[in-house]
């Protein structure tokens, strides 16, 4: 048998390249975010690794207690994060890619974005996983204002 001949079969695999409609589920809600809808989104035969990043409001911020906290959006913000993840899938080799942001009024504890990609492999699930949360809190026009015990406040990426 011919080792590099098997080898090339496993790469020219369709498996092994990106899903032909990777972007499962993309969503900025005023509502709480489900892990299982996240993961189940991002569920695919073909996908070797799955990469699942969870953002949650912290008690603390900058050396300061965190009060209250809340997210807003820009009205574009469906469509560039929608980019965002083109742009990933286009990179990787993304078998499923899902990203959900909450907006509103939210407490400590509250799971404020959630993240996943499937690829072929976990390297490119980790990488592209990575890049994905890094663009999004980057690119995509959502702020935090946060209000501290101590009366102050600030917004963040705005």
């Amino acid at each position: 048998m011919d080792l590099m001949a098997t080898t090339q079969d496993r790469t020219d695999h369709p498996g092994e390249r990106g899903g032909d409609q990777p972007l499962r589920l993309l969503a900025i809600r005023d509502t709480p975010l489900s892990l299982d809808e996240v993961f189940a989104a991002v569920g695919d035969a073909a996908a070797g690794g799955t990469a699942l990043f969870v953002g949650t409001v912290r008690d603390h911020d900058s050396g300061a207690d965190v009060e209250a906290l809340g997210y807003s959006h820009h009205p574009s913000a469906e469509a560039e994060l929608r980019r965002v993840a083109e742009k990933v899938a286009a990179d990787f080799p993304v078998r499923a890619l899902a990203a959900v942001h909450r907006v509103g009024d939210l407490s400590v504890g509250d799971l404020a974005v959630i993240v996943a990609v499937a690829c072929p492999h976990r390297a490119e699930a980790f990488a592209a996983c990575r890049r994905l949360i890094d663009d999004l809190k980057h690119e995509v026009p959502i702020w935090k204002h946060q209000s501290f015990t101590d009366g102050t406040e600030e917004w963040v990426g705005a």
